[in-house]
């Protein structure tokens, strides 16, 4: 029997639709979904693979425990039996790794903080701290809330000035926007002008109108004269409840000019006054950046450097600027708050070994080897991660992990990290589970809903990805490992959520929890506690109290429901003490001074590294899908022909690339794209580390370019690991 189901594609944060066509319960095509409100048809070849990552042999469909240095198959109550008398005794000294998978799963999304909570550590890394970070404290300092981030009105802008993202190749990040290419057209043929800023003439880079091909790690000090040339040429028309706080940032910024950075930045002043005068003669202009403004030693002022120059242009909340969306599930700022008594601050805490910054409860991944080899952590839990391919200093990380007592990890494949696991519990494919984005909801540039029903059912003796991380949260709360454990973990989440519900100041009269879990008919797990939170979002029904949606409302509109445009949510989203933005936090504007240093920094006269994004692969995850990885060798050091023939180098030459950190050989690729002085690599390769069971990813493994990445160079306000600009040497081999 044949029959047609949509849902939401879970890989990236475009949150595209899919139709899927499953035959005798396989899948056997998947297009996209023509009738998705938010995405209209539109689809990525990553997409069209979610049968592959379903019926691939090597992904783990029973619980794994390493016996005499192998992994064996177990049965779950073995591998919780192994759990509790192992990871349990240890919990003093544990911590804990959340991958980027976590946010793209409902269920881990809900029940990862229920194992970390049961384990009772404080030590939890993430993928965080190589990516966005910096974003979430710039927003936590500036609105109150680290979720509070904005993200371009693409689809009403007319000016958009890109730094350091892809999304023509990465599909957007930060800023969840199925069809950027879709959607960057429609600017153009509106009358609109695409600026990019990047070292490199990526896919973006060669749709833009205008290309300033910046050196690596300058971006905040483009962005920082930027706004003082805003004041002084005239274009600045912030909102006059912010007009003191956001002249007091640019008197700061005095040292900054066109002129002054020109060198540094690596384009002309003209052309700086250029970018600066298109954005002030554009009555709905907007700057976006990304990863490459995040990853850098000065991630979190460039962060917070891109809402001053948008608020200096009368461009922060306000439609074709930079926006914030409104989660149909609620989010913290769904509603906003009353001004709070103090503003969020910096420093409070830090890593034992090197002194790094804790900041929203996480450690700097950077510092979980030395926290390893130091003792400090003798325990860990790896949660839907691969950090020995993500991670700095790639090869200290995976001797270190040999050092634990007790490794136990969540994932569907013995890759470079788990294969140290002594235990593996296996989560279902994508088209087991349930699906409704919770975090990007948040980040997204229409404010959209849609849910997705399981495609096909569990493995046989499979469990659910929540139930898999409940039972563990179980155990180790000294509770039993079955599903009664599970359910009882689960009813701790779904009433906390519950009882917000019925307490929040914004119900209508009558609600209790007892209305609550009467009008709730879902089974324990993510789909009850998601229908409370839709019900009581911006949009719900109230539990039947007033006119809105529920969950199962939802289930009857496969394609989603489009709430329509962002709209203006300043002051209501704040959560300051002032009610405003608090453009002027003394946390932000304490680094300047280290800003303003750079201004003097002498180049040391090697090439720099830079990072790159592949359509057919998102960091490590795909690499174990034929019909991504064939084809052309994607894993190369991109050379400008002038530094690769004055190192004797040629197109498909091996080179050794060395860093302070280690080395790495792998093939040439000659491209005028990239500047002189610039070398690129893409992350997430790696696959030849012994003990792996990826057959398709070993046969196509690459070079892992984190070998390359310092963990002792950090943004300092954030924690944020360097992944750009490296100094690094080349030679032929």
């Amino acid at each position: 029997m044949t029959e047609t189901v949509v849902r939401t594609c879970p890989l990236c944060e475009a949150t595209c639709g899919l139709e899927i066509q499953v035959t005798d319960g396989e899948v056997t095509r998947i297009r996209g979904d023509r009738d998705d409100v938010f995405s209209k048809g539109f689809i990525c070849p990553k997409g069209t693979t979610l049968g592959h990552f379903h019926s691939d042999p090597d992904r783990l469909r029973t619980p794994m425990l390493k016996v005499e240095g192998e992994h064996v198959p177990v049965s779950w109550e073995e591998a919780y039996a192994y759990i509790s008398d192992n990871l349990r005794p240890a919990a003093e000294h544990s911590a804990a790794y959340l991958g980027n998978p976590v946010v793209h799963s409902i269920d881990a999304g809900l029940f990862s903080r229920t194992v970390l909570t049961a384990l009772g550590t404080r030590t939890v890394f993430s993928a965080s701290t190589v990516d966005q970070r910096p974003r979430e404290i710039a927003s936590g300092l500036i609105y109150g809330m680290s979720v509070t981030i904005p993200v371009p009105d693409v689809d009403r802008t007319d000016v958009l000035f890109m730094l350091g993202a892809n999304p023509y190749v990465s599909n957007g990040s930060l800023a969840t926007a199925p069809d950027w290419p879709g959607r960057i057209d429609a600017l153009k043929a509106r009358g609109g002008t695409f600026i990019v800023a990047d070292p490199v003439e990526t896919r973006t880079a060669q749709e833009a109108d205008v290309h300033l091909a910046v050196r690596p790690v300058s971006d905040a000090l483009l962005l920082a004269a930027m706004a003082t040339e805003i004041v002084a040429r005239g274009h600045a028309r912030p909102d006059p409840a912010d007009e003191d706080t956001l002249m007091a940032v640019v008197d700061a910024l005095t040292p900054f000019t066109a002129e002054s950075v020109a060198e540094q930045v690596g384009v002309s002043a003209h052309d700086i006054e250029d970018v600066v005068d298109r954005l002030g003669a554009s009555p709905s202009p907007c700057v976006y950046g990304r990863l490459g403004t995040t990853v850098t030693p000065f991630g979190t002022t460039a962060s917070w450097l891109i809402d001053i120059v948008n608020a200096l242009l009368g461009a922060l909340d306000t439609p074709g600027g930079a926006m914030f969306s409104r989660p149909v599930s609620g989010s913290k700022n769904t509603r906003g708050q009353d001004p709070v008594g103090s503003a969020q601050s910096l420093g409070r805490r830090s890593t034992a070994v090197s002194g790094m910054p804790i900041e929203l409860g996480e450690h700097p991944v950077s510092a979980l080897a030395e926290e390893i080899e130091a003792g400090n952590v003798t325990a860990l839990v790896t949660i839907a991660g691969n950090p020995v391919l993500s991670c700095p200093d790639s090869d200290r990380l995976d001797e270190a992990l040999e050092k634990l007592d007790v490794m136990v990890s969540v994932d569907c494949y013995i890759n470079e990290t788990t294969r140290h696991a002594d235990v593996i519990l296996p989560s279902p494919s994508h088209v087991q589970k349930s699906h409704y984005d919770l975090a990007f909801a948040n980040l997204s540039v229409r404010n959209v809903a849609n849910y997705s029903p399981p495609v096909l059912p569990l493995d046989d003796d499979g469990l659910a990805e929540w139930e898999v991380l409940a039972r563990m949260a179980a155990v180790l709360g000294g509770g039993t490992a079955d599903r009664a454990g599970a359910e009882f973990v689960e009813s701790l989440v779904y009433g906390q959520i519950a009882d917000a519900a019925a307490a929040s100041p914004h119900a209508p009269e009558g609600l209790t929890r007892e209305v609550v879990d009467e009008a709730v008919n879902h089974a324990p797990g993510p789909d009850r506690i998601l229908d409370v939170m839709l019900r009581s979002g911006p949009h719900g029904d109230w539990f039947g109290l007033g006119d809105g949606i529920s969950l199962d409302s939802l289930i009857a509109e496969p394609h989603g429901i489009d709430f329509g445009p962002l709209e203006p949510r300043i002051p209501g989203l704040l959560s300051t003490p002032s009610g405003r933005p608090e453009f002027a936090h003394p946390d932000l504007m304490a680094d300047i001074p280290r800003l303003a240093a750079a201004l003097g920094d002498e180049r040391s006269g090697k090439l720099q590294l830079v990072n790159r994004r592949t359509l057919r692969s998102n960091n490590s995850w795909m690499h174990n899908v034929n019909v991504l990885v064939k084809g052309r060798n994607r894993c190369t050091v991109q050379m400008n022909p002038a530094d690769a023939g004055g190192l004797g180098l040629d197109d498909g030459s091996m080179a050794e690339v060395t860093s302070d950190a280690g080395a790495i050989r792998l093939p040439v690729e000659v491209s005028e794209a990239i500047r002189v002085g610039v070398v690129s690599i893409p992350h997430g390769w790696g696959h030849d580390r012994p003990g792996t069971k990826m057959r398709i990813a070993r046969d196509n493994a690459g070079a892992n370019v984190n070998v390359l990445t310092p963990s002792w160079s950090v943004d300092p306000l954030s924690g944020t690991s360097q992944l750009t600009g490296i100094d690094v040497t080349i030679r032929p081999v």
